[in-house]
Protein backbone atom coordinates (compact mmCIF):
# COMPACT_ATOMS: atom_id res chain seq x y z
CA UNK A 1 0.00 0.00 0.00
CA UNK A 2 1.14 3.56 -0.70
CA UNK A 3 0.47 6.31 1.76
CA UNK A 4 -1.37 9.17 0.09
CA UNK A 5 -3.09 12.41 1.03
CA UNK A 6 -0.06 14.69 0.94
CA UNK A 7 -1.62 16.67 -1.89
CA UNK A 8 -5.18 17.96 -1.79
CA UNK A 9 -6.34 16.92 -5.19
CA UNK A 10 -9.59 15.25 -6.28
CA UNK A 11 -7.56 13.14 -8.69
CA UNK A 12 -6.09 11.32 -5.70
CA UNK A 13 -9.44 10.35 -4.20
CA UNK A 14 -9.65 6.69 -3.13
CA UNK A 15 -12.59 6.07 -5.44
CA UNK A 16 -10.29 6.53 -8.41
CA UNK A 17 -7.69 4.04 -7.23
CA UNK A 18 -7.32 0.52 -5.87
CA UNK A 19 -6.65 0.32 -2.17
CA UNK A 20 -3.60 -1.84 -2.71
CA UNK A 21 -1.85 0.52 -5.10
CA UNK A 22 -2.67 4.20 -4.41
CA UNK A 23 -1.06 6.91 -6.52
CA UNK A 24 2.29 8.61 -6.01
CA UNK A 25 2.89 11.76 -4.00
CA UNK A 26 4.75 14.59 -5.70
CA UNK A 27 7.47 16.86 -4.26
CA UNK A 28 9.30 19.68 -6.05
CA UNK A 29 12.84 18.86 -7.17
CA UNK A 30 15.95 21.05 -7.49
CA UNK A 31 15.92 20.55 -11.29
CA UNK A 32 17.57 18.33 -13.86
CA UNK A 33 20.96 19.97 -13.69
CA UNK A 34 21.29 19.14 -10.00
CA UNK A 35 20.37 15.44 -10.34
CA UNK A 36 23.23 13.13 -9.33
CA UNK A 37 24.17 10.11 -11.40
CA UNK A 38 22.51 6.74 -10.79
CA UNK A 39 25.46 5.39 -8.82
CA UNK A 40 25.75 8.57 -6.74
CA UNK A 41 22.03 8.31 -5.99
CA UNK A 42 22.30 4.65 -4.93
CA UNK A 43 25.25 5.40 -2.68
CA UNK A 44 23.43 8.30 -1.06
CA UNK A 45 20.30 6.23 -0.46
CA UNK A 46 22.28 3.38 1.06
CA UNK A 47 24.09 5.76 3.40
CA UNK A 48 20.78 7.20 4.67
CA UNK A 49 18.96 3.90 5.12
CA UNK A 50 19.66 1.55 8.01
CA UNK A 51 21.93 -1.33 7.20
CA UNK A 52 20.14 -4.49 6.13
CA UNK A 53 19.12 -6.66 9.02
CA UNK A 54 17.84 -9.77 7.26
CA UNK A 55 18.60 -12.13 4.42
CA UNK A 56 15.29 -11.22 2.75
CA UNK A 57 16.24 -7.54 2.80
CA UNK A 58 19.62 -8.32 1.23
CA UNK A 59 17.99 -10.39 -1.49
CA UNK A 60 15.54 -7.59 -2.21
CA UNK A 61 18.35 -5.06 -2.56
CA UNK A 62 20.25 -7.42 -4.86
CA UNK A 63 17.14 -7.82 -7.00
CA UNK A 64 16.62 -4.05 -7.25
CA UNK A 65 20.32 -3.46 -8.00
CA UNK A 66 20.08 -6.01 -10.81
CA UNK A 67 17.03 -4.26 -12.23
CA UNK A 68 18.70 -0.85 -12.10
CA UNK A 69 21.96 -2.08 -13.61
CA UNK A 70 20.16 -3.11 -16.81
CA UNK A 71 17.43 -0.48 -16.79
CA UNK A 72 17.02 1.20 -20.21
CA UNK A 73 16.66 4.69 -18.71
CA UNK A 74 20.35 4.55 -17.80
CA UNK A 75 21.28 4.24 -21.50
CA UNK A 76 21.82 7.94 -22.17
CA UNK A 77 23.02 7.37 -25.74
CA UNK A 78 19.51 6.34 -26.68
CA UNK A 79 17.27 8.08 -24.18
CA UNK A 80 19.34 11.04 -23.05
CA UNK A 81 19.69 12.28 -19.48
CA UNK A 82 16.67 11.67 -17.24
CA UNK A 83 14.65 14.79 -16.49
CA UNK A 84 12.40 13.40 -13.68
CA UNK A 85 13.61 12.01 -10.36
CA UNK A 86 11.34 9.06 -9.39
CA UNK A 87 11.70 7.72 -5.85
CA UNK A 88 9.97 4.57 -4.60
CA UNK A 89 9.93 3.84 -0.86
CA UNK A 90 8.67 0.82 1.06
CA UNK A 91 6.83 0.77 4.35
CA UNK A 92 8.89 -0.07 7.40
CA UNK A 93 6.33 -2.78 8.34
CA UNK A 94 5.85 -4.18 4.84
CA UNK A 95 7.84 -7.33 5.59
CA UNK A 96 10.99 -6.01 3.91
CA UNK A 97 12.65 -5.13 7.21
CA UNK A 98 13.88 -1.55 7.20
CA UNK A 99 12.26 1.06 4.97
CA UNK A 100 13.85 0.90 1.53
CA UNK A 101 14.14 3.86 -0.86
CA UNK A 102 15.13 3.64 -4.49
CA UNK A 103 15.53 6.66 -6.77
CA UNK A 104 15.74 6.68 -10.54
CA UNK A 105 16.39 9.40 -13.10
CA UNK A 106 13.73 8.70 -15.71
CA UNK A 107 12.27 10.51 -18.70
CA UNK A 108 9.16 12.65 -18.62
CA UNK A 109 8.17 11.72 -22.16
CA UNK A 110 8.28 7.99 -21.36
CA UNK A 111 6.28 8.32 -18.15
CA UNK A 112 3.70 10.53 -19.87
CA UNK A 113 3.40 8.20 -22.86
CA UNK A 114 3.18 5.04 -20.78
CA UNK A 115 0.98 6.13 -17.87
CA UNK A 116 -2.15 8.25 -18.05
CA UNK A 117 -1.73 9.02 -14.37
CA UNK A 118 1.82 10.33 -14.78
CA UNK A 119 0.85 12.20 -17.92
CA UNK A 120 -1.87 14.12 -16.09
CA UNK A 121 0.16 14.89 -12.98
CA UNK A 122 3.32 15.91 -14.84
CA UNK A 123 1.29 18.12 -17.16
CA UNK A 124 -0.52 19.86 -14.32
CA UNK A 125 2.30 20.23 -11.81
CA UNK A 126 5.34 20.79 -13.99
CA UNK A 127 7.35 19.03 -11.29
CA UNK A 128 10.66 17.25 -11.80
CA UNK A 129 10.28 14.87 -8.87
CA UNK A 130 7.88 12.09 -8.00
CA UNK A 131 7.81 10.07 -4.79
CA UNK A 132 5.79 6.87 -4.39
CA UNK A 133 5.60 6.14 -0.68
CA UNK A 134 4.81 3.08 1.47
CA UNK A 135 4.89 0.52 -1.33
CA UNK A 136 4.28 -3.15 -0.62
CA UNK A 137 6.75 -4.24 -3.30
CA UNK A 138 9.38 -1.72 -4.34
CA UNK A 139 11.01 -4.05 -6.85
CA UNK A 140 7.78 -4.55 -8.82
CA UNK A 141 7.26 -0.77 -9.01
CA UNK A 142 10.75 -0.49 -10.46
CA UNK A 143 9.91 -3.24 -12.95
CA UNK A 144 6.74 -1.40 -13.99
CA UNK A 145 8.81 1.68 -14.82
CA UNK A 146 11.35 -0.43 -16.72
CA UNK A 147 8.53 -1.97 -18.78
CA UNK A 148 7.43 1.50 -19.95
CA UNK A 149 10.65 1.63 -21.97
CA UNK A 150 10.04 -1.70 -23.69
CA UNK A 151 8.52 -2.30 -27.11
CA UNK A 152 7.89 -6.00 -26.36
CA UNK A 153 6.21 -6.04 -22.98
CA UNK A 154 4.94 -9.62 -23.07
CA UNK A 155 8.43 -10.91 -23.86
CA UNK A 156 9.78 -8.96 -20.87
CA UNK A 157 7.37 -10.83 -18.59
CA UNK A 158 8.58 -14.24 -19.72
CA UNK A 159 9.52 -16.46 -16.77
CA UNK A 160 7.60 -14.51 -14.10
CA UNK A 161 5.32 -16.49 -11.81
CA UNK A 162 1.61 -15.82 -11.40
CA UNK A 163 1.96 -14.04 -8.06
CA UNK A 164 4.44 -11.54 -9.45
CA UNK A 165 2.33 -10.92 -12.55
CA UNK A 166 -0.71 -10.21 -10.37
CA UNK A 167 1.28 -7.67 -8.32
CA UNK A 168 2.53 -6.04 -11.52
CA UNK A 169 -1.04 -6.00 -12.83
CA UNK A 170 -2.25 -4.13 -9.73
CA UNK A 171 0.51 -1.58 -9.97
CA UNK A 172 0.00 -1.07 -13.70
CA UNK A 173 -3.72 -0.58 -13.09
CA UNK A 174 -3.07 1.93 -10.28
CA UNK A 175 -0.79 4.14 -12.35
CA UNK A 176 -2.95 3.65 -15.47
CA UNK A 177 -0.15 1.93 -17.38
CA UNK A 178 -2.49 0.54 -20.07
CA UNK A 179 0.08 -1.41 -22.07
CA UNK A 180 1.34 -2.99 -18.85
CA UNK A 181 -2.17 -4.09 -17.90
CA UNK A 182 -2.75 -5.57 -21.35
CA UNK A 183 0.59 -7.39 -21.29
CA UNK A 184 -0.15 -8.88 -17.87
CA UNK A 185 -3.57 -10.09 -19.00
CA UNK A 186 -2.12 -11.64 -22.17
CA UNK A 187 0.55 -13.36 -20.12
CA UNK A 188 -1.98 -14.72 -17.60
CA UNK A 189 -4.09 -16.05 -20.45
CA UNK A 190 -1.14 -17.99 -21.88
CA UNK A 191 0.54 -19.57 -18.83
CA UNK A 192 -0.76 -22.51 -16.74
CA UNK A 193 -2.09 -21.94 -13.21
CA UNK A 194 -2.24 -24.21 -10.21
CA UNK A 195 -5.61 -24.42 -8.43
CA UNK A 196 -4.33 -22.08 -5.69
CA UNK A 197 -3.09 -19.63 -8.32
CA UNK A 198 -6.43 -19.86 -10.10
CA UNK A 199 -8.21 -18.63 -6.98
CA UNK A 200 -5.76 -15.73 -6.69
CA UNK A 201 -6.19 -14.77 -10.33
CA UNK A 202 -9.99 -14.68 -10.11
CA UNK A 203 -9.87 -12.85 -6.76
CA UNK A 204 -7.50 -10.18 -8.11
CA UNK A 205 -9.48 -9.66 -11.30
CA UNK A 206 -12.63 -9.22 -9.23
CA UNK A 207 -10.94 -6.64 -6.99
CA UNK A 208 -9.41 -4.58 -9.76
CA UNK A 209 -11.46 -2.14 -11.82
CA UNK A 210 -10.48 -3.36 -15.28
CA UNK A 211 -13.71 -2.67 -17.13
CA UNK A 212 -11.87 -0.97 -19.95
CA UNK A 213 -9.68 -3.99 -20.69
CA UNK A 214 -10.34 -7.26 -22.46
CA UNK A 215 -10.37 -9.93 -19.75
CA UNK A 216 -12.39 -12.48 -21.72
CA UNK A 217 -9.31 -14.44 -22.72
CA UNK A 218 -8.31 -14.95 -19.10
CA UNK A 219 -11.79 -15.67 -17.79
CA UNK A 220 -12.72 -18.14 -20.53
CA UNK A 221 -10.44 -20.61 -18.82
CA UNK A 222 -12.75 -20.82 -15.82
CA UNK A 223 -16.10 -19.39 -17.00
CA UNK A 224 -18.07 -21.12 -19.72
CA UNK A 225 -20.49 -19.52 -22.12
CA UNK A 226 -24.00 -20.80 -21.23
CA UNK A 227 -25.03 -20.67 -24.88
CA UNK A 228 -22.32 -23.09 -26.04
CA UNK A 229 -21.29 -25.13 -22.99
CA UNK A 230 -22.58 -28.60 -22.20
CA UNK A 231 -24.65 -29.17 -19.07
CA UNK A 232 -23.11 -31.16 -16.23
CA UNK A 233 -25.90 -33.67 -16.72
CA UNK A 234 -24.89 -34.32 -20.31
CA UNK A 235 -21.19 -34.54 -19.51
CA UNK A 236 -21.75 -36.91 -16.58
CA UNK A 237 -23.88 -39.20 -18.75
CA UNK A 238 -21.15 -39.43 -21.40
CA UNK A 239 -18.40 -40.05 -18.84
CA UNK A 240 -20.42 -42.63 -16.92
CA UNK A 241 -21.42 -44.45 -20.12
CA UNK A 242 -17.76 -44.70 -21.04
CA UNK A 243 -16.91 -46.12 -17.62
CA UNK A 244 -19.75 -48.65 -17.73
CA UNK A 245 -18.60 -49.93 -21.15
CA UNK A 246 -14.93 -50.18 -20.19
CA UNK A 247 -13.34 -53.63 -20.15
CA UNK A 248 -9.96 -52.85 -18.60
CA UNK A 249 -10.51 -53.28 -14.87
CA UNK A 250 -7.83 -51.02 -13.39
CA UNK A 251 -8.52 -47.79 -15.33
CA UNK A 252 -12.28 -48.44 -15.09
CA UNK A 253 -12.13 -48.52 -11.28
CA UNK A 254 -9.80 -45.53 -11.20
CA UNK A 255 -12.19 -43.41 -13.26
CA UNK A 256 -15.18 -44.54 -11.20
CA UNK A 257 -13.35 -43.45 -8.06
CA UNK A 258 -12.53 -40.12 -9.72
CA UNK A 259 -16.14 -39.43 -10.68
CA UNK A 260 -17.37 -40.48 -7.23
CA UNK A 261 -14.87 -38.16 -5.55
CA UNK A 262 -15.87 -35.25 -7.76
CA UNK A 263 -19.54 -35.84 -6.95
CA UNK A 264 -18.72 -36.03 -3.24
CA UNK A 265 -16.91 -32.68 -3.46
CA UNK A 266 -20.11 -31.25 -4.91
CA UNK A 267 -22.06 -32.17 -1.76
CA UNK A 268 -23.31 -28.62 -1.12
CA UNK A 269 -23.81 -27.12 -4.57
CA UNK A 270 -25.29 -30.30 -6.06
CA UNK A 271 -24.46 -30.42 -9.76
CA UNK A 272 -27.40 -30.43 -12.12
CA UNK A 273 -27.38 -34.20 -12.69
CA UNK A 274 -30.97 -35.23 -13.22
CA UNK A 275 -32.80 -38.17 -11.73
CA UNK A 276 -33.70 -39.24 -15.25
CA UNK A 277 -30.03 -39.43 -16.29
CA UNK A 278 -29.06 -41.56 -13.28
CA UNK A 279 -31.97 -43.95 -13.79
CA UNK A 280 -31.22 -44.20 -17.48
CA UNK A 281 -27.74 -45.42 -16.50
CA UNK A 282 -29.30 -47.70 -13.89
CA UNK A 283 -31.62 -49.39 -16.40
CA UNK A 284 -28.69 -49.79 -18.79
CA UNK A 285 -26.74 -51.60 -16.05
CA UNK A 286 -29.71 -53.79 -15.21
CA UNK A 287 -30.23 -54.81 -18.85
CA UNK A 288 -26.56 -55.69 -19.20
CA UNK A 289 -26.72 -57.75 -16.01
CA UNK A 290 -29.74 -59.70 -17.24
CA UNK A 291 -28.01 -60.39 -20.56
CA UNK A 292 -24.87 -61.61 -18.80
CA UNK A 293 -26.81 -64.02 -16.59
CA UNK A 294 -28.92 -65.21 -19.52
CA UNK A 295 -25.76 -66.00 -21.45
CA UNK A 296 -24.40 -67.92 -18.48
CA UNK A 297 -27.57 -70.01 -18.08
CA UNK A 298 -27.94 -70.75 -21.80
CA UNK A 299 -24.36 -71.88 -22.37
CA UNK A 300 -23.73 -75.63 -22.27
CA UNK A 301 -21.45 -77.13 -19.65
CA UNK A 302 -18.46 -77.45 -22.00
CA UNK A 303 -18.72 -73.79 -23.09
CA UNK A 304 -19.05 -72.70 -19.48
CA UNK A 305 -15.87 -74.53 -18.56
CA UNK A 306 -14.01 -72.97 -21.49
CA UNK A 307 -15.25 -69.44 -20.87
CA UNK A 308 -15.42 -69.57 -17.09
CA UNK A 309 -13.05 -66.69 -16.56
CA UNK A 310 -14.77 -64.53 -19.17
CA UNK A 311 -18.21 -65.18 -17.68
CA UNK A 312 -17.10 -64.44 -14.14
CA UNK A 313 -15.42 -61.20 -15.22
CA UNK A 314 -18.43 -60.02 -17.20
CA UNK A 315 -20.99 -60.72 -14.48
CA UNK A 316 -18.72 -59.18 -11.83
CA UNK A 317 -18.21 -56.07 -13.95
CA UNK A 318 -21.93 -55.55 -14.57
CA UNK A 319 -22.78 -56.11 -10.90
CA UNK A 320 -20.03 -53.71 -9.84
CA UNK A 321 -21.37 -51.11 -12.27
CA UNK A 322 -24.81 -51.50 -10.73
CA UNK A 323 -23.44 -51.08 -7.21
CA UNK A 324 -21.68 -47.88 -8.29
CA UNK A 325 -24.83 -46.34 -9.74
CA UNK A 326 -26.91 -47.44 -6.74
CA UNK A 327 -24.41 -45.77 -4.42
CA UNK A 328 -24.79 -42.50 -6.33
CA UNK A 329 -28.60 -42.77 -6.23
CA UNK A 330 -28.58 -43.33 -2.48
CA UNK A 331 -26.08 -40.55 -1.84
CA UNK A 332 -28.28 -38.12 -3.73
CA UNK A 333 -31.35 -39.38 -1.82
CA UNK A 334 -33.22 -40.61 -4.89
CA UNK A 335 -32.78 -44.36 -4.39
CA UNK A 336 -36.34 -45.31 -3.48
CA UNK A 337 -37.26 -46.04 -7.11
CA UNK A 338 -34.36 -48.46 -7.42
CA UNK A 339 -35.43 -50.40 -4.29
CA UNK A 340 -38.80 -51.07 -5.91
CA UNK A 341 -37.12 -51.89 -9.23
CA UNK A 342 -34.78 -54.39 -7.55
CA UNK A 343 -37.61 -55.92 -5.53
CA UNK A 344 -39.49 -56.59 -8.81
CA UNK A 345 -36.59 -58.46 -10.47
CA UNK A 346 -38.12 -61.92 -10.08
CA UNK A 347 -36.87 -62.98 -13.54
CA UNK A 348 -33.34 -61.99 -12.63
CA UNK A 349 -33.64 -63.84 -9.32
CA UNK A 350 -34.65 -66.99 -11.20
CA UNK A 351 -31.65 -66.65 -13.51
CA UNK A 352 -29.49 -66.08 -10.45
CA UNK A 353 -30.58 -69.40 -8.94
CA UNK A 354 -29.61 -71.31 -12.09
CA UNK A 355 -25.94 -70.43 -12.26
CA UNK A 356 -23.11 -71.48 -9.93
CA UNK A 357 -22.47 -69.39 -6.84
CA UNK A 358 -18.94 -68.58 -8.03
CA UNK A 359 -20.50 -66.45 -10.82
CA UNK A 360 -23.56 -65.07 -9.13
CA UNK A 361 -22.47 -64.05 -5.62
CA UNK A 362 -21.53 -60.55 -6.81
CA UNK A 363 -25.22 -59.91 -7.57
CA UNK A 364 -26.14 -60.56 -3.95
CA UNK A 365 -23.78 -57.71 -3.02
CA UNK A 366 -26.33 -55.39 -4.61
CA UNK A 367 -29.06 -56.79 -2.34
CA UNK A 368 -26.78 -56.42 0.68
CA UNK A 369 -26.01 -52.83 -0.30
CA UNK A 370 -29.71 -51.96 -0.55
CA UNK A 371 -30.56 -53.65 2.78
CA UNK A 372 -27.80 -51.70 4.52
CA UNK A 373 -29.08 -48.39 3.15
CA UNK A 374 -32.63 -49.22 4.28
CA UNK A 375 -31.42 -50.40 7.69
CA UNK A 376 -29.46 -47.16 8.12
CA UNK A 377 -32.49 -45.06 7.23
CA UNK A 378 -30.82 -43.61 4.12
CA UNK A 379 -33.66 -44.58 1.80
CA UNK A 380 -37.35 -44.63 2.67
CA UNK A 381 -39.73 -47.02 0.94
CA UNK A 382 -43.15 -48.49 1.89
CA UNK A 383 -43.26 -51.69 3.96
CA UNK A 384 -44.70 -53.55 0.94
CA UNK A 385 -41.57 -52.74 -1.04
CA UNK A 386 -39.29 -53.70 1.86
CA UNK A 387 -41.02 -57.05 2.28
CA UNK A 388 -41.07 -57.59 -1.50
CA UNK A 389 -37.32 -57.01 -1.67
CA UNK A 390 -36.65 -59.66 0.99
CA UNK A 391 -39.13 -62.06 -0.58
CA UNK A 392 -37.34 -61.84 -3.92
CA UNK A 393 -33.69 -61.76 -2.82
CA UNK A 394 -33.21 -62.89 0.79
CA UNK A 395 -32.75 -66.61 0.04
CA UNK A 396 -30.18 -65.71 -2.63
CA UNK A 397 -28.36 -63.52 -0.11
CA UNK A 398 -28.24 -66.40 2.37
CA UNK A 399 -26.94 -68.78 -0.34
CA UNK A 400 -24.19 -66.44 -1.48
CA UNK A 401 -23.14 -64.90 1.83
CA UNK A 402 -20.12 -67.14 2.38
CA UNK A 403 -18.73 -66.32 -1.07
CA UNK A 404 -19.54 -62.64 -0.69
CA UNK A 405 -17.35 -62.40 2.40
CA UNK A 406 -14.29 -64.08 0.93
CA UNK A 407 -14.31 -63.88 -2.89
CA UNK A 408 -14.81 -61.59 -5.81
CA UNK A 409 -12.36 -58.76 -5.27
CA UNK A 410 -13.86 -56.30 -2.79
CA UNK A 411 -15.38 -58.37 0.00
CA UNK A 412 -18.32 -57.14 2.05
CA UNK A 413 -18.13 -56.11 5.69
CA UNK A 414 -19.98 -58.90 7.47
CA UNK A 415 -20.91 -56.84 10.54
CA UNK A 416 -22.26 -53.96 8.46
CA UNK A 417 -24.42 -56.28 6.34
CA UNK A 418 -25.71 -58.22 9.34
CA UNK A 419 -26.63 -55.06 11.24
CA UNK A 420 -28.25 -53.42 8.21
CA UNK A 421 -30.24 -56.52 7.32
CA UNK A 422 -31.41 -57.00 10.91
CA UNK A 423 -32.51 -53.40 11.29
CA UNK A 424 -34.37 -53.59 7.97
CA UNK A 425 -36.26 -56.73 9.04
CA UNK A 426 -37.31 -55.02 12.26
CA UNK A 427 -39.01 -52.23 10.26
CA UNK A 428 -41.61 -54.72 9.01
CA UNK A 429 -44.90 -55.65 10.69
CA UNK A 430 -44.44 -58.14 13.54
CA UNK A 431 -45.99 -61.06 11.64
CA UNK A 432 -43.58 -60.55 8.75
CA UNK A 433 -40.68 -60.26 11.20
CA UNK A 434 -41.70 -63.61 12.63
CA UNK A 435 -41.96 -65.24 9.19
CA UNK A 436 -38.50 -64.08 8.12
CA UNK A 437 -36.70 -64.65 11.42
CA UNK A 438 -38.10 -68.13 11.99
CA UNK A 439 -36.80 -69.15 8.55
CA UNK A 440 -33.48 -67.52 9.33
CA UNK A 441 -33.21 -69.42 12.64
CA UNK A 442 -33.60 -72.76 10.93
CA UNK A 443 -31.19 -71.75 8.18
CA UNK A 444 -28.54 -70.50 10.58
CA UNK A 445 -28.73 -73.58 12.78
CA UNK A 446 -28.07 -75.80 9.77
CA UNK A 447 -25.81 -73.51 7.73
CA UNK A 448 -23.72 -71.83 10.40
CA UNK A 449 -21.61 -68.79 9.60
CA UNK A 450 -22.09 -69.04 5.85
CA UNK A 451 -25.41 -67.40 6.69
CA UNK A 452 -25.67 -63.84 8.11
CA UNK A 453 -25.84 -63.80 11.89
CA UNK A 454 -28.82 -61.59 12.72
CA UNK A 455 -29.48 -62.97 16.19
CA UNK A 456 -29.67 -59.41 17.54
CA UNK A 457 -32.73 -58.77 15.39
CA UNK A 458 -34.14 -62.15 16.43
CA UNK A 459 -33.85 -61.16 20.10
CA UNK A 460 -35.62 -57.84 19.50
CA UNK A 461 -38.45 -59.62 17.67
CA UNK A 462 -38.78 -62.18 20.47
CA UNK A 463 -39.08 -59.50 23.15
CA UNK A 464 -41.58 -57.56 21.06
CA UNK A 465 -43.68 -60.66 20.47
CA UNK A 466 -43.57 -62.39 23.88
CA UNK A 467 -42.05 -60.18 26.56
CA UNK A 468 -43.19 -56.62 25.84
CA UNK A 469 -46.68 -56.93 24.50
CA UNK A 470 -48.13 -53.60 23.40
CA UNK A 471 -51.91 -53.13 23.43
CA UNK A 472 -53.73 -50.41 21.47
CA UNK A 473 -56.29 -48.82 23.77
CA UNK A 474 -59.00 -46.29 23.01
CA UNK A 475 -58.09 -43.11 21.10
CA UNK A 476 -54.99 -44.90 19.72
CA UNK A 477 -53.15 -44.91 23.03
CA UNK A 478 -50.53 -47.65 23.25
CA UNK A 479 -49.92 -49.43 26.54
CA UNK A 480 -47.09 -51.81 27.45
CA UNK A 481 -48.07 -55.05 29.13
CA UNK A 482 -45.22 -57.13 30.52
CA UNK A 483 -45.97 -60.85 30.39
CA UNK A 484 -45.86 -62.53 33.80
CA UNK A 485 -43.54 -65.50 34.11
Amino acid sequence: MIKHGFISDPFLSPSRLTTLSPPPTFKPAPGPNQSPTLFQMMSAEQSRDPKPGSEAHNKLQDRISSLLSRAPFNVTDRWGVGDVRLTVASRSDSGEGESLRVSMDVHRRVLAAGSRFFAEKLRRSGTHSVEILECDDVAVYVEAVVLMYSDELTAELFGMDVSKILTLLKISSAIMFDEGVRACLEYLEAIPWSEAEEKNVISHLNELNLDGYQMDGVLQRVISDPSTSSRADEIFFKLSSSVLRAKDEKPRKEMKSLLTRLLDEDHYSRLDISRNTLYQLCHRCLSSLVLSLSAATCADEEAVQQDRGVLMAEIAREADNMQWIVGILMDRKIGEEFVKLWADQKELAVLHSKIPVMYRHVISKITAQVCVFIGQGKVLVPKEVRFGLLSTWLDALYDDFGWMRTCGGKSVDRKVVEEGLGRMILTLPLTQQQLILMKWFDRFVNGGYDCPNIKGAFEVWWRRAFVKQYVVESQLQVALCDVEH
